[in-house]
């Protein structure tokens, strides 16, 4: 008794130690997104920006930097920057200036990168997120994150290191780059993972970027650091070019706790560039940043001013008025819509944007003998589920929409019921030949409706279970339940239990 106690006793101050330490500090988090932009050929010259081709291959003579060669903008890059300003609220600058940004790099063959830092394409945007990860959060709650500019860039080649040399692939040289600079304003690893999906469904929604991590199409610095409350803010590390969603939330984790130890034990945060190890869950140093270097920003004596055609300024590369008109709808205003057509949850409308396989199959499914509850609960609690059950990735799964409206309706007219629904969309992922319901009637696995029938299988249970009948008879109301899993157990979980309970009971009454 004295040893439970004195557990009980060290796992409250446990509890109450993290909570003070948690209360203690206070993080604060702020990310750049370098988005490649979804185009065929590059941002100043005409060579492609195809992710396969072999080494070297997309490379044309100011890619490699040859003395006399000119940029060209690639007006479809421009277009894609506008677009994707206007989607995030920006303020679009009617004029915008290119600069260089002096650094050496092997695969940097100018010696300069060329981008807009001083004044980019749009400024001053508001991103609105929602942020819910079931297991973390109970219910969803909506904040937002302010971007400082959105500039358009050129990504410098790729190195590839060798024991006893180093080889330069030009392929991403001049491959056309959004930076977008978000505010620092978020406060933990969750939400600056929601940011980056609420940024990838507008992304792909806008046909502006792939957004294909594992090809470098999205790419994410975070900045972080933690304070007392009431005082300045602490020193910052970066963390550079994390390659997924799931890897943003780990890594602004992981870092702000790393720096929270250091403070606890009296020891400083330096100010330094880290990289995050997927395969260890850690950050590791990769440089100082003690001198802030000097880039030599110039402008770009090559490239004349941008001019964006926007109200009564109608003359410019591309007109941001005509590129505003063509916004599709945007995940917000979906999840909106879901909420306000069908009466679905914020958790369920959230779940369902975030995944466009069941977004698509629940809009192919809905029509007015439908209830949409039903629908997004079968999709998320049964099919969802049954994929991270079966350690599968919804990428890869093959969602039939005509087959899922097939369970739905077989649902509602209480052809099968839920477990039988579960099997059903257990054979759609692997592929089944048939429909569900030649698939229900070949198998037997129609529910059985029959009052009649029903009534005979609650007599066969109350036959061969006289002692528990005997107890609710007694008044142990509770053994009910005992009777109906009986029952349940008996019919191979075909009887309609909506219907069994009053049978059962009508019965055991007599």
């Amino acid at each position: 008794m004295f040893m439970r106690r004195f557990i009980t006793y060290l796992n409250t101050r446990r509890k109450y130690s993290k909570k003070s330490i948690k209360n203690k500090w206070k993080s604060v988090v702020g990310l750049e997104v370098h988005a490649q932009i979804y185009s065929n050929s590059k941002l100043f010259s005409g060579s492609s920006t195809d992710f396969a081709s072999p080494v070297n291959a997309n490379v044309s003579l100011f890619d490699s930097a040859i003395p006399g060669t000119l940029p060209v903008l690639n007006k479809r890059c421009v277009e894609a920057g506008v677009l994707t300003a206007l989607a995030l609220n920006c303020r679009i600058n009617p004029v915008s200036m290119f600069d260089r940004k002096h650094y050496f790099y092997a695969d940097l063959p100018a010696g300069y990168q060329i981008t807009q830092q001083r004044t980019p394409l749009a400024n001053e945007g508001i991103l609105e997120f929602q942020v819910y990860i079931p297991g973390i959060h109970k219910t969803a709650y909506t904040t937002r994150s302010h971007i400082k500019q959105i500039q358009l860039e050129q990504d410098s080649g790729k190195s590839l290191h060798e024991e006893e040399r180093s080889l330069v692939d030009l392929n991403r040289a001049g491959v056309p780059l959004m930076e977008l600079v978000f505010e620092p304003d978020l406060v933990d690893g969750e939400e600056a993972a929601a940011l980056i999906k609420e940024l990838v469904l507008i992304l792909e929604k806008l046909k502006t970027c792939s957004c294909k991590m594992e090809e470098g199409a999205l790419r994410v610095d975070a900045n972080v650091s933690v304070h007392q409350p009431g005082e300045p803010l602490g020193t910052r590390t970066e963390i550079k070019n994390i390659g997924s969603i799931r890897g943003v939330a780990g890594a602004v984790n992981y870092e702000i706790q790393r720096q929270i130890k250091l403070l606890e034990k009296g020891e400083i945060v330096v100010n330094e560039t880290r990289a995050w190890d997927a395969v260890n869950k850690i950050t590791v140093a990769m440089r100082d940043k003690e001198e802030k270097q000097d880039y030599r920003y110039m402008p770009e004596p090559n490239l004349p001013p941008l001019h964006i055609a926007m109200g009564s300024v109608k003359w410019g590369c591309v007109n941001a008025d005509d590129l505003k008109a063509t916004l599709p709808e945007l995940p917000y205003q979906t999840r909106s819509r879901l909420k306000d057509d069908y009466g679905l949850t914020m958790e369920q409308s959230i779940i369902l944007v975030n995944e466009a396989k069941l977004l698509t199959a629940f809009s192919e499914t809905m029509n007015k003998n439908v209830d949409p509850k039903l629908v997004a609960n079968i999709l998320i609690n049964d099919f969802l589920t049954l994929i991270h059950k079966n350690k599968m990735s919804l990428d890869i799964v093959q969602v039939d929409g005509k087959y899922f409206s097939e369970i739905v309706g077989l649902l509602q007219n209480e052809t099968i019921n839920r477990l039988t629904a579960r099997l059903l969309l257990s054979e759609m992922l692997y592929g089944a030949s048939e429909s569900p319901s030649k698939i229900v009637a070949a198998r037997g696995w129609a529910q059985i409706a029959d009052d009649e029938e029903l009534k005979a299988l609650c007599k066969n249970i109350i036959e061969i279970n006289p002692k528990i009948v005997k107890q609710y008879r007694d008044g142990k109301v509770k053994v009910f339940a005992a009777l109906l899993g009986q029952i349940a157990k008996e019919s191979n979980q075909r009887a309609n239990m909506s219907k069994v309970p009053k049978i059962l009971k009508e019965l055991l009454e007599k």
